[in-house]
């Protein structure tokens, strides 16, 4: 292959994919094409092979093996890994900055729940997960944690046919192994804590035996428990409630006993299903989870409002109830407000910022409709003069640093014109993303709500969706962008995904009418 271009001795991976966003928007192809003319001008057959030559030449070879890797791992292309794993064995050791568990972490991690097979084949790999297992790759202890909050089944058995499964009450539980577990409870004086825990996820895994013992020895510990629940909805049922209903959390105090789970299980459970009278009553009978001890889960039913639909008279009835979230000072951490940008629910702003103050940032003007304030983001020669980016969202936002759904690493000025258009398209605030898109957004971005997509994608799902969508179009999104997991465009998702044949069909017309 001729090449029309020289690699430098030290090539800038930045550069090249600057050459090849402008090449397509200089020619109105999509970003793939693009990387594969500038692959060719420089003499290599395709984006990935001119990429791991800069990675060579930069001394970075184990980072992009790294992101091969992952990339086979989504693909559970085993051969393809295990090529990699032959010619990189650091992969098996190799951490990165948001990849602390490794290849492995990344095989088994779930970004949802994984508590049925369908799902636990859509956000995990069994396949790639026992080749770098047999490999030798490192089991850490956040990995089996990681197995815990999936609820990956036949990866908890994957684990424990390797024999990689502590020997403790919890994973007796999970694997629902009630021999084991008589045998741990009665072997040692289990103080509660450790005998709930237990019970918790016994029902998470849908083990009732399990459950049923481990909930007879926490009576045994605490007849207050066994008085409460004798006197509602009886032991069975109890456990049975718990399997079916309540929602599997490990993110929360682990203090916390069967019965204030229950109670905990059933506002979740009212907010979900948009039982108000139930959220209300739940509230008014047991008013301690009004009080300070219980902020963080008056901060959690807050956030999940902002980010579902309908919600907002959830949050006017518990605020209404004076609860100590209002009295916090400072408040607690939430990401409500950018939850409630993030799925055009801006009406909840004036109730959320009864709490938290408005972030001073881009994201949060563009999403507001605050167009003097987006352009004081910008310089006088329409440069972004965004200061101190850790001040920016998405750097503040706790989730997106920690688990970096989107892949973007460290956030740069890029992330935050993309984030700041996003919003603004989402609440429909047409002249902010026109804005955004003179000085520097990409229109094009692979921003979505969880992993790498479009603001296209994103919006296939939020109602009244149609202005904001037929924006993106008229100014010329790549309609042929596919999501990160199911490789699929926007169309797909409509099809599939939201059963919406006339948005599959509109947006396939749309990419008709422009081929």
């Amino acid at each position: 292959m001729t090449a029309s271009k020289s690699l430098p001795a030290r090539p800038s991976l930045d550069s090249l994919r600057k050459q090849a966003k402008k090449l397509a928007r200089d020619r109105s192809v999509s970003l793939r094409s693009a990387q594969l003319a500038v692959a060719r001008d420089y003499g290599f057959p395709g984006w990935q092979d001119l990429i791991a030559e800069v990675s060579r030449r930069l001394g970075t070879d184990l980072d992009w093996a790294a992101s091969q890797a992952h990339v086979a791992i989504h693909n559970n292309n085993v051969e393809r890994l295990r090529q990699l794993l032959t010619e990189y064995p650091a992969l098996l050791s190799w951490r990165g900055d948001h990849d602390r568990n490794g290849l492995l972490g990344f095989a088994t991690g779930a970004y949802g729940d994984a508590g049925d097979p369908q799902r636990e084949a859509w956000f995990t790999r069994a396949q790639p997960a026992e080749l770098l297992i047999d490999a030798g790759a490192i089991v850490t202890p956040a990995v089996l944690e990681g197995l815990l909050q999936s609820r990956a089944k036949a990866l908890l058995q994957l684990f424990h046919r390797k024999g990689l499964l502590p020997r403790t009450l919890t994973f007796f539980a999970a694997l629902g192994d009630l021999d084991a577990v008589r045998a741990a409870v009665n072997a040692a004086a289990l103080d509660r804590t450790r005998i709930h825990e237990a019970f918790f996820i016994a029902c998470a895994f849908a083990h009732a035996p399990v459950a049923s013992l481990l909930l007879e020895h926490a009576i045994a510990l605490d007849p207050a428990l066994g008085a409460r629940i004798d006197a509602t909805v009886g032991r069975a049922s109890f456990v049975t409630q718990f399997i079916e209903k309540m929602e599997f959390r490990r993110d929360q105090p682990e203090t916390l006993d069967p019965w204030t789970m229950f109670v905990l299980g059933q506002v979740r459970l009212a907010l979900k299903d948009g039982n108000l009278a139930g959220f209300v009553a739940a509230f008014e009978r047991d008013r301690w989870l009004l009080e300070d001890d219980f902020v963080w889960f008056q901060v959690e039913v807050i956030a999940t409002a902002s980010f579902n639909r309908d919600r907002g008279p959830f949050i006017r009835a518990l605020l209404d109830l004076n609860p100590a979230v209002l009295r916090r000072q400072p408040p607690p951490p939430s990401e409500a407000i950018a939850y409630a940008l993030t799925y055009a629910n801006a009406d909840l702003i004036p109730l959320l910022t009864r709490i938290w103050p408005l972030p001073d940032d881009l994201a949060h003007a563009a999403g507001m409709g605050n167009l003097s304030r987006v352009k004081q983001w910008f310089d006088d020669t329409g440069a972004p003069a965004l200061g101190d980016l850790s001040r920016q969202y998405p750097a503040t936002s706790p989730h997106a640093q920690q688990y970096d759904d989107l892949g973007w690493g460290p956030v740069q000025v890029q992330h935050v014109l993309d984030t700041a258009l996003a919003f603004a398209v989402i609440n429909k605030h047409f002249d902010i993303a026109d804005f955004l898109l003179q000085h520097g957004a990409n229109i094009n971005t692979n921003w979505n709500s969880h992993e790498p997509a479009s603001i296209l994608h994103h919006l296939v799902f939020l109602p009244n969706s149609h202005e904001s969508m037929k924006y993106l179009v008229d100014r010329g999104i790549d309609l042929t962008i596919e999501d990160y997991r199911w490789n699929s465009t926007a169309a797909g998702w409509a099809r599939y995904a939201l059963k919406d044949e006339k948005m599959a069909q509109w947006l396939e017309e749309a990419q008709r009418a422009r081929s």
